[in-house]
């Protein structure tokens, strides 16, 4: 008994030391006794420990959803505010982004164009954040977000002209790609080839509205892919909308391959949210393809933004179906097995569909007459675009600079008025191919 008591003791006390050293290396006690770095918030402390995570526990960052893969809520979960009406705008919106995407695919296969991105798989993510934001919110887009556009009202018309480049093309009156789509009406800024360079210009646009009536109204929201994040763009994005500050939403659709590089292979880290703690923005990590989840995250978001007039970083945890582009076979790089798992899987509209039948919102036959109106919408805008001219040769040197025109363009216009002097009327391919413009070129003819 005896022995049993002092071996009790003897624990008792070990345990209160513990608890004692615990105490004393506590960080607030740690502060007390040793204070903060001058100039600084960082508290001293003589212990030498490393860390290699954003969270307290020293684990992955979580990702926020609302309903799981058979579009049920999960326990717990905050339902963000939303209607019957505003679910069925919704819904038809994420049908609408892979009806219009099968068709111009092809055209581009067909020849008709020469370039097609598609949506496949991440449709949640584009009309989930285009529905949190306000209509005048300024985005500034990669090469994926049509969908925005067509939320905002832009219309299947000009969607198709833009890519086709005809004189209906208000994007660029046929001076860019196809998909580098711009309306200052819908305020959406020109699509720029070059990756990741939307991302400091959100921040300077950004900074513009706080310098304008629109202060503490609006943000800029940016979107882009978990590989332009490797850019150096993005890191002077963050900075900037960080430290200016200025309130720019930058929302990440991480969609697991950057053209065929994967995520596994583009960082080391926990993904691109956790480098915003370390710009000190306020940062989240959601579902994308959980079109609630990404609702109220941006919603959440853009709030943050605009009270604090500072940058908020959201990545959207999504998974790329389709190619990266008509210049990319992704199954070079990837199984197909694996591709059409996710799609039976995690497919973002049969979860959101799934949801809305548990609501009594939606049911087979209005699934069966919103394909069959939506496929013969996309084909008529097609149809109509298709027999349109291109634009009159003289927009071709419009809008490419601001004030006064520089000598540049007047050299060229000259040369190529000489040109169609000397050509237009009696070189075959010239005649035919002056045919498809808008005025045939006779304005340059007859000077």
């Amino acid at each position: 008994m005896q022995v049993l008591r002092r071996a009790t003791l003897t624990s008792r006390a070990v345990r209160t030391l513990q608890s004692a050293r615990r105490w004393l290396q506590s960080p607030s006690l740690t502060t007390e006794r040793h204070g903060y770095l001058p100039d600084s918030q960082s508290p001293i402390t003589p212990e030498l420990k490393f860390f290699n995570s954003v969270t307290d526990h020293g684990g992955k960052i979580p990702t926020y959803r609302v309903l799981d893969g058979v579009g049920m809520p999960i326990d717990g979960a905050e339902m963000p505010e939303i209607s019957e009406t505003f679910a069925r705008k919704i819904y038809e919106n994420m049908v609408l982004l892979p009806t219009l995407d099968t068709l111009l695919y092809n055209v581009q296969r067909q020849g008709k164009i020469s370039f097609y991105v598609t949506s496949y798989g991440e449709e949640a993510t584009i009309i989930g954040s285009a529905a949190a934001l306000a209509p005048d919110d300024e985005v500034l887009g990669q090469y994926r977000e049509s969908g925005v556009l067509l939320w905002r009202g832009f219309g299947l018309d000009n969607i198709v002209a833009q890519c086709l480049g005809n004189e209906e093309d208000t994007s660029g009156k046929g001076k860019q790609m196809p998909v580098h789509f711009g309306s200052p009406q819908f305020h959406f800024l020109t699509i720029s080839s070059p990756l990741a360079t939307q991302i400091p210009h959100a921040a300077g646009v950004a900074y513009a509205i706080t310098r304008s009536p629109r202060r503490g109204k609006n943000c800029a929201a940016v979107y882009f892919g978990e590989g332009a994040a490797s850019e150096g763009d993005f890191h002077a994005g963050m900075l900037f909308a960080s430290t200016i500050p200025s309130p720019t939403l930058f929302i990440v659709r991480n969609n697991g391959f950057a053209i065929s590089t994967p995520a596994a292979e583009q960082y080391h880290g926990d993904g691109i949210a956790a480098r915003g703690p370390g710009y000190g923005v306020w940062t989240v990590r959601v579902d994308g393809n959980d079109v609630l989840a990404v609702l109220g995250a941006i919603r959440e978001a853009r709030k943050r933004c605009i009270e604090e007039g500072r940058g908020v970083l959201v990545e959207a945890m999504t998974y790329r179906v389709g190619h990266h582009s008509t210049s990319d076979d992704s199954f070079a790089y990837r199984s197909r097995s694996e591709v059409e798992d996710k799609k039976r899987i995690d497919n973002p509209i049969t979860r959101f569909r799934l949801f809305m039948e548990s609501q009594g919102w939606w049911s087979k036959d209005e699934e069966d007459a919103l394909r069959a109106r939506l496929k013969k919408d996309v084909m008529q805008a097609f149809k109509r675009a298709e027999g349109m001219q291109k634009p009159e040769l003289q927009e071709m040197f419009t809008d490419v600079y601001g004030g006064e025109e520089p000598w540049n363009i007047r050299e060229q216009r000259e040369e190529l008025a000489g040109l169609l002097k000397k050509y237009g009327n009696d070189w075959e391919p010239w005649k035919s191919e002056l045919e498809r413009f808008k005025g045939k070129g006779q304005e340059w003819l007859k000077k």
